[in-house]
């Protein structure tokens, strides 16, 4: 009798297909919300916090951390200003410092920032732990003594630039067709992709940045402005940051209280995953917001289970009766409704891996358009086992109430004439 009954499951949801297809879909919002908040939640923290970045600490102007960080790591935020290029040198001279690499900016190509630096970059640096820069075939680093770039992937796909084009900077960080540079570089090589903040970036000769039409440097404290043919002063540069890599992490301890502690002209952000942890922990209640929305659309769903096999317990009562009369348990009648509710909470947890996926995509999309960082939709997370199993049971429980209406069913009220 009990297998007899289980074919009562999709013969109901057969019968009842609108109501039924609703509520799946209901239950795939919900469960596909969960899984991709939590998802996106992680993968967003590890790749802002925990990259197995290839440097230790940021250089800049005396102020934030965190806006330092921003702009010199992830080419975001403003920058909080410059520093002399003589503390740069120091820094660089450093018996502690394995390698020191200078930002200047303030240029930007189609919305995507010019970064001003050296050519070593493209050969001593390290984006991540063990991985430097590749160039895509035909590509090569530029030459410091012309006016020739490097694009990041993403930038390259994006404004169309390919090896042998020649561009015009435009003054500042946001693109503006009325501020161009007369000035014209040839794009001399692409990056191969970093999947991080780097395919967003173009790289020029740092002296393009100081030679630039309209920019004034003050690393002496005064205005100096490059004459062409001249070769700048070193006390007059300026850079905007330096990326370090210390020949032992440990030493950013000594070199932050140095900075931090007792200087007045510079900040050292370090180490850099704290100073975005702790972005990550002023937004948290974001995340909270996100995740208490997900959970109530989970109710919600929840008691679309609940209405939708309730609202048929009337209509069905003459079934009911009938599997009774012919020996049917009360147990198991209401059983084979509570297996109705987990079958639908099953459907939807199964459509909602597809939601999770568009949901996913779409925020990869943005993230990586916006930061250059690369989210995974298929990284593994608890939650994609854990959220699919969770609705299921949360259905069962929704279908409480109906099995219990079903089991108190009559049979004589029950196959009594409707009319």
């Amino acid at each position: 009798m009990r297998q007899g009954l289980l074919l009562i499951v999709p013969r109901s949801l057969r019968q009842h297909a609108v109501s039924t297809s609703v509520t799946v879909a209901s239950t795939a919002l919900a469960c596909g919300l969960v899984m991709a908040v939590f998802a996106l939640n992680k993968q967003t923290f590890d790749a802002f916090t925990g990259g197995p970045a290839g440097f230790d600490a940021v250089l800049g102007a005396r102020g934030s951390q965190l806006q330092l960080v921003l702009n010199a790591v992830f080419h975001l935020e403003t920058s909080p200003g410059n520093i002399p290029w003589t503390l740069y040198q120091e820094v660089k001279k450093d018996a502690q410092v394995e390698l020191a690499i200078p930002y200047a900016v303030g240029d930007n190509y189609q919305g995507f920032r010019i970064v001003g630096t050296e050519a070593e970059i493209f050969s001593k640096f390290r984006y991540q732990e063990d991985r430097t820069f590749a160039f895509a075939p035909g590509g090569r680093a530029f030459d410091p003594t012309k006016r020739e770039a490097v694009l990041g992937s993403f930038a390259a796909q994006a404004t169309g630039l390919r090896l042998g084009d020649y561009f015009h900077p435009y003054h500042g960080l946001t693109f503006d067709e009325s501020k161009k540079h007369s000035e014209r570089y040839l794009v001399v090589g692409i990056l191969e992709p970093t999947n991080s903040p780097s395919d967003r970036a173009i790289w020029i000769p740092i002296e393009g940045i100081f030679r630039m039409e309209g920019h004034v440097i003050r690393g002496t404290g005064t205005e100096y402005m490059a004459e062409a043919g001249k070769p700048i002063p070193d006390e007059a540069k300026e850079v905007s940051a330096v990326l370090i890599k210390f020949k032992d992490p440990a030493l950013g301890f000594t070199f932050a209280q140095k900075i931090n502690r007792q200087g007045t002209l510079a900040t050292l952000a370090w180490p850099i995953d704290l100073v975005m942890a702790d972005l990550f922990n002023k937004l948290g209640w974001v995340v909270r917001i996100l995740e208490l929305v997900a959970y109530l659309v989970v109710l919600v769903a929840a008691g679309s289970i609940l209405a939708s096999l309730y609202n048929t317990m009337n209509e069905r009562r003459r079934e009911f009766a009938i599997l009774r009369a012919l020996g049917a348990r009360r147990s198991t009648v209401s059983a084979a409704i509570v297996s109705e509710a987990a079958a639908i909470a099953l459907l939807g947890s199964i459509l909602g891996f597809a939601v999770y996926a568009v949901i996913l995509a779409g925020a990869a999309h943005v993230i990586r358009a916006q930061t250059g960082v690369v989210l995974v939709p298929l990284q593994y997370h608890s939650v994609l086992w854990a959220a699919p199993l969770g609705m299921i049971a949360l259905g069962a429980f929704a279908g409480l109430l109906p099995a219990w209406k079903a089991y108190r069913t009559d049979v004589a009220t029950g196959l009594q004439p409707s009319s």
